[in-house]
């Protein structure tokens, strides 16, 4: 995240973006509450999100999961009764804390076992330095290192040093990417550029206003939450998803 952020425990964006802690944001899909997830000052490590979308909203959210099989992008089975779709900035520091501090303890307890995807969505809104970290991100992906230059990029201190194309051809060679000047060439290239309009274009689309942002089989979570509320939301989706 930019130095501005809100105490809700997400950023604020572009001047015309509203943030996601006070947001209420009309969609083509239907009026869906990040509001109504937006963590509160003091949550509790064990609260949950804290209302459910309409059903017919909710259906066409949950929708939203790819399940590609070559998703490069992505983490766990195809067949995941439960899917969680993240829209993230590798500039956004709360989209760092939560690679850092949940999403490895969310891997460890859900995506091993088989109950859980994870979907990475780029959206950037942070400028051009935003912008090239998701290209790279987008271009390690072509040589499976992915998650390491995910891990790489939200490493403690990272985004401090900024995502210049030297310091992202750095973190390349940080995550073993294989084959540098393929990696230049994708970040650079047309399928780059509609990967990352395809995923901007989602979020829009549905209201994400503020990174980071999830969907847990369709229902909005706004924010680095405490781990609870992410297990809790796993667990009701994949019960719901069994019955």
């Amino acid at each position: 995240m930019s130095s501005s952020k809100t105490k809700a425990g997400t950023s604020s964006a572009k001047p015309l973006l509203i943030c996601a802690g006070v947001a209420l944001a009309a969609v083509t899909l239907g009026l869906v509450s990040w509001q109504a997830t937006a963590p509160a000052e003091k949550a509790s490590a064990g609260s949950a999100p804290a209302a459910a979308p309409r059903s017919d909203t909710s259906a066409a959210l949950q929708a939203l999961a790819r399940r590609e099989p070559g998703d490069k992008l992505a983490l766990g089975r195809p067949d995941a009764p439960v899917v969680l779709i993240e829209y993230s900035d590798f500039k956004c520091g709360y989209c760092g804390k939560f690679a850092r501090d949940t999403e490895p303890e969310l891997v460890k307890k859900y995506v091993d076992n088989g109950t859980l995807r994870i979907e990475w969505r780029n959206f950037p809104i942070f400028g051009a330095e935003s912008e090239a970290a998701a290209r790279a991100a987008w271009a390690a992906g072509r040589q499976d290192r992915f998650a390491a230059f995910h891990a790489a990029a939200y490493a403690d201190g990272s985004k401090e040093k900024g995502f210049t194309e030297p310091r992202l051809l750095e973190l390349a060679r940080e995550a073993g990417v294989p084959d540098i000047e393929r990696f230049k060439a994708d970040m650079a290239g047309e399928e780059a550029t509609a990967a990352l309009k395809k995923d901007q274009e989602e979020g829009y689309r549905i209201g994400v206003t503020s990174t980071p942002s999830f969907l847990v089989n369709g229902r909005p979570i706004a924010g680095a939450q405490p781990l609870g509320a992410f297990t809790a939301a796993i667990e009701q989706a994949g019960a719901a998803a069994t019955q």
